[in-house]
């Protein structure tokens, strides 16, 4: 599955709902420090994130700190950033793909986004607002990646696609 990567989150509600993202599709998710806040029992019960148990969460103190444990994330990773050359429909994602995004207020780095500019893919949107929110941005990718490998592991009918009489 997909590695979901947050460089320095900085609202811990976007991170609860990629994490809400990560337990329905079983990507693992990484977060950058710093953080703009705690990962605590007593923030996890505030967010409501009753399914934390059920998400492969990693903390690591920088992208080098990251880099250094999984080395092969450099050979196969995808930054989504407002300035990229490319649509993300453009990308090949594979099925364990990295996938980065920056903080709500900067996004990513501008040296990470240069060292890895062909790695860089876009979510069309209207030129006069400023980007999509985080959450909705990780989801749009996500689904796009499992989408390119045909949804691994995961269910596409629900209740409605028995032999079900109307």
């Amino acid at each position: 599955m997909p590695h979901i990567v947050l460089v320095e989150p900085e609202i811990p509600q976007n991170t609860g709902n990629i994490a809400r993202t990560c337990a329905v599709t079983g990507c693992s998710l990484h977060l950058i420090h710093p953080m703009g806040f705690e990962i605590s029992e007593k923030w996890v019960r505030r967010a409501g994130l009753d399914y934390w148990d059920k998400v492969n969460v990693t903390e690591y103190q920088s992208l080098d700190d990251l880099f250094t444990q999984h080395p092969e994330a450099k050979q196969n990773l995808w930054l989504a950033t407002t300035k990229a050359p490319h649509g993300y429909t453009e990308a090949a994602y594979s099925p364990d793909c990295w996938l980065f995004f920056g903080k709500e207020t900067a996004g990513l780095p501008e040296a990470f986004r240069m060292e890895h500019y062909d790695r860089c893919v876009r979510i069309p949107m209207l030129p006069n607002v400023r980007c999509l929110n985080l959450s909705n941005s990780v989801a749009v990718l996500v689904y796009e990646a499992l989408r390119q490998n045909d949804f691994p592991g995961l269910t596409g009918v629900g209740a409605m696609g028995g032999n079900v009489t109307p």
